[in-house]
């Protein structure tokens, strides 16, 4: 591809000229502002910019971004396996091993231009097909970063020594779409996020200010939630990571069981999907980390040449019904897709 100047875009949050990068999650206690990207397997890249400036999200330029074809993305997990895998976690749930779990498929199509896929120049596009409260971008090529996200998911945000988390569980076209099933989901999921921060907050600081809020986004709905807390004397990065990753709402609860569940039905890491990507301003002690939800990524080096991958997923309860659940995953990627495919249109019709 072009040799393009490492970057990081978070809204209207630009940052240029690379000083330093590290997987070290201590840097973030240090000075500086830090791109951060952080794989659902664990893998961290922290890349700290010497220049950071707001400026609009440019405008689609032709050409610097070409998606594949609607139709060229395979699945992880085709309609058959995902429902199966579907009724083996409610399986699961029944023998008392968990009570809910995040079963996610990874797509994956070839870059029909390797030369032409510019992760922020599909961050103009997705900024006006998909808009989204975290949107963002990291195009670190020579450290095998380049991820553009629409996430509605906040997983953390600081200000000083304040932590909160906004878990997303229940989804739905329409808030009339949302059943008792989704409710439940996300106080599960809140439960599980309040204990994770307990693990570095001062005792009694965690709150839930808000439960169950439904936010519209672009094609759907979601239930969210607040939780928030005041870090511990002493808890830092490290330890803020090592208590809440990975988030909650992607893993299920107990988290523990419910990675071991992961691990076993799905066929391919998720990778920066599912992750956590962002920023860290540690010189004002400030952050905001998103869930890499909505999250597409570039891969250069498989071994059939350049690919992009986007991940979707849904949370299994002992309520799910299989069927409702792949389309829950269809719907969460329809339009994404058809943006970076280059065949969304503004009325929000695809094809």
């Amino acid at each position: 591809m072009p040799d393009l100047p490492p970057l990081a875009r978070f809204g209207d949050l630009v940052a240029t000229d690379l000083r330093d990068v590290t997987r070290d999650p201590q840097a973030l206690d240090s000075t500086g502002f830090w791109a951060v990207a952080m794989d659902f397997e664990g893998r961290l890249t922290c890349a700290r910019f010497g220049d950071v400036r707001r400026e609009p999200v440019p405008v689609p330029v032709p050409g610097r971004w070409q998606g594949p074809a609607a139709g060229d993305w395979t699945s992880s997990l085709d309609r058959a396996a995902y429902i199966s895998g579907v009724r083996r976690v409610r399986e699961l749930i029944a023998a008392g091993e968990v009570y809910q779990a995040n079963l996610c498929r990874v797509l994956t199509a070839p870059l029909p231009d390797p030369d032409a896929a510019d992760v922020d120049a599909l961050t103009a596009l997705l900024a006006r097909g998909n808009p989204a409260p975290y949107a963002g971008a990291i195009r670190l090529p020579a450290h095998g970063v380049e991820i553009a996200t629409a996430s509605p998911e906040l997983y953390l945000r600081r200000t000083g020594r304040t932590v909160e988390s906004g878990p997303i569980k229940g989804t739905g076209r329409t808030a009339a779409d949302l059943l008792e099933k989704d409710h439940a989901e996300n106080v599960m999921i809140v439960d599980l996020v309040r204990n994770d921060l307990g693990r570095v907050c001062a005792t009694g600081s965690v709150t839930v200010p808000a439960l169950c809020a439904v936010e519209p986004h672009p094609g759907l709905v979601h239930l969210v939630s607040t939780v928030r807390g005041e870090l511990a004397e002493g808890a830092g990065w490290p330890a803020l990571l090592a208590a809440t990753f990975p988030p909650g709402s992607v893993t299920g609860a107990p988290k523990s069981s419910a990675l071991k569940i992961i691990e076993a039905l799905e066929t391919a890491p998720r990778g920066p999907y599912c992750g956590a990507i962002g920023w860290v301003d540690a010189d004002r002690g400030t952050a905001e980390l998103a869930v890499g939800i909505r999250t597409f990524w570039i891969e250069r080096d498989p071994p059939h040449g350049p690919v992009v991958r986007f991940g979707t997923g849904a949370g299994i309860t002992w309520g799910s019904d299989p069927e409702r659940e792949w389309q829950e995953t269809e719907l969460k990627a329809s339009r994404l897709l058809a943006v970076a495919s280059g065949v969304y249109e503004a009325t929000g019709r695809t094809g």
